[in-house]
């Protein structure tokens, strides 16, 4: 396309997630025009459209879809959705930025993968954490070598009292995929192998639990609960994960357990010179030095413009330059293949060997 001329988006989806997409979009006012919006609920699509002066207002996504006047679709939809509708924009010639997780399954995110790779277009997964100064930097003195090689990593999140939307899509096994571990786990994990590079994962062991949400206990304040829906997810999950070159990875993700947590987001590398250490929005270097154990706390700038903004102008830049993002469709489909070994493992009680074929 001429990198002269804006970017028009679609925006699928106009719920809470797709708002803060628009946002974000509407500050790169230079390079992005915001086109049109479709929901499966008319009426918030509508109210969207007139919030933001959003030009077209579709009834369905299908019909946005095949808009040519349309470059690029942004899906926020929950995530059984999430295949369907990415594979049919790629097939129609859009660019996709696609909401977490990639897929429900492996199965789907194969097929988001191929659709990909046979139409060469960009397809991109939102993970704004790795987009934060605060990893970001710690990325930095890791590409450096300062850590020496990371050979073991810990990273997690763990809520006290947080189930989301109790017997709606967020807890409903067919619409959402699972509990935590893939609504945020899937965020740790993917923070994880930013910090750990080329290293490919090759066997996982882990569990699941479902201690609150049968109960109707550990409720949070996100989403609106349907007490007569369904809760047959997890509301806790475990695991380790082995790689190819040694190195190990665990995770701990909850939406509710009994722990004294303050529920931020924890990540901890594990290097041969050096480590690095993150809670929430506060990080640290550690290392050695005369024998004695040093750190170095990290810190965000004050006016640091945000991740997200950072995220949405690298989907612009990957379509006008032709390059993969960082959050590829093979990133995706590795945190789906980890996520649904997960799932088997706890299921069979036995370790499980990915399967990488697509």
């Amino acid at each position: 396309m001429n990198t002269n001329e804006k970017i028009r988006l679609g925006i699928i989806g106009a719920g809470n997630i797709a708002n803060v997409h628009i946002t974000m979009f509407k500050q790169l006012p230079a390079e992005v025009d915001i086109v049109a919006v479709t929901d499966s609920y008319n009426p918030l699509a509508q109210m969207r459209a007139a919030e933001y002066n959003i030009p077209k207002c579709y009834m369905t996504s299908e019909e946005l879809i095949h808009d040519p006047d349309i470059d690029a679709v942004v899906i926020c939809v929950p995530n059984q959705w999430h295949a369907p509708l990415a594979v049919q924009a790629l097939r129609a010639g859009k660019h996709v930025l696609l909401e977490k997780p990639m897929a429900i399954d492996v199965p789907s995110a194969r097929e988001i993968v191929k659709a990909q790779r046979e139409t060469g277009k960009v397809l991109m997964i939102p993970h704004q954490m790795r987009w934060e100064w605060l990893p970001l930097q710690v990325k930095e003195q890791v590409d450096k070598g300062a850590l020496g090689q990371i050979y073991n990593a810990k990273v997690g999140w763990l809520r006290r009292k947080g189930i989301p939307g109790w017997g709606t899509w967020f807890t409903k096994q067919e619409e959402s995929g699972g509990g935590p571990l893939i609504d945020i786990g899937v965020h740790m994990l993917d923070l994880a192998f930013f910090f750990m590079g080329d290293v490919k994962p090759v066997s996982v062991y882990g569990a699941t639990y479902a201690e609150f949400g049968p109960k109707k206990r550990g409720i949070g304040n996100w989403g609106t609960p349907n007490w007569n829906g369904t809760f047959n997810v997890e509301d806790l999950a475990t695991a380790m994960i082995k790689m190819d070159n040694g190195s190990t990875l665990t995770i701990d993700v909850s939406w509710a357990a009994h722990m004294d947590t303050d529920s931020k987001q924890f990540v901890h590398l594990m290097g041969s010179d050096g480590g690095a250490s993150i809670r929430g929005t506060e990080g640290k270097l550690l290392t050695e030095t005369f024998e004695r154990a040093t750190e170095v706390e990290l810190i965000t700038p004050a006016n640091d413009e945000g991740g997200r903004i950072r995220l949405s102008r690298h989907f612009i830049e990957c379509i006008r330059e032709g390059k993969e993002p960082t959050t590829s469709a093979m990133s995706g489909f590795t945190n789906n293949l980890i996520l649904d070994a997960i799932y088997r493992s706890s299921q069979t009680g036995h370790e499980v060997i990915l399967d990488w074929s697509l």
